[in-house]
């Protein structure tokens, strides 16, 4: 899949937690995302705020906004990759699990697809 294709899919399929991601579908939304979100952090970089001798920063409205309409699909295309591995969407969850989950989860997005048809439908590939 295409980089241009990959974006296309992840929009389209905005809410879509069925069905199966490719890796490349996956890697190339992270790569599209993280570059949205690196330029919005350059064009509108926020502000810093002190507060009791320490400074915090807080992001910019554009940043949230950008971070907010990506939420759901960001979801959604997690929830396919891991179908694609044979995985439930759930599995996500092992996210909030510190550092190890973290782990766990990359682990499997970077898997191969499963072969042939599973739980979750036809190979995308």
């Amino acid at each position: 899949m295409s980089f241009g294709d990959a974006i296309k899919a992840f929009f389209t399929k905005y809410v879509t937690f069925s069905g199966r991601a490719r890796r490349s579908e996956y890697w190339y939304a992270v790569l599209f995302t993280t570059l949205v979100s690196a330029a919005i952090a350059i064009i509108w970089p926020g502000t810093i705020d002190y507060s009791s001798g320490f400074a915090i920063q807080r992001n910019s409205m554009m940043s949230d906004l950008w971070s907010l309409a990506i939420l759901l699909p960001s979801l959604a295309i997690t929830w396919r990759r891991l179908h694609d591995i044979g995985r439930k969407g759930t599995y996500f969850f092992f996210i909030l699990i510190p550092i190890a989950g973290i782990i766990m989860l990359i682990i499997q997005l970077v898997k191969d697809s499963e072969p042939g048809a599973n739980a979750y439908g036809e190979p995308v590939k």
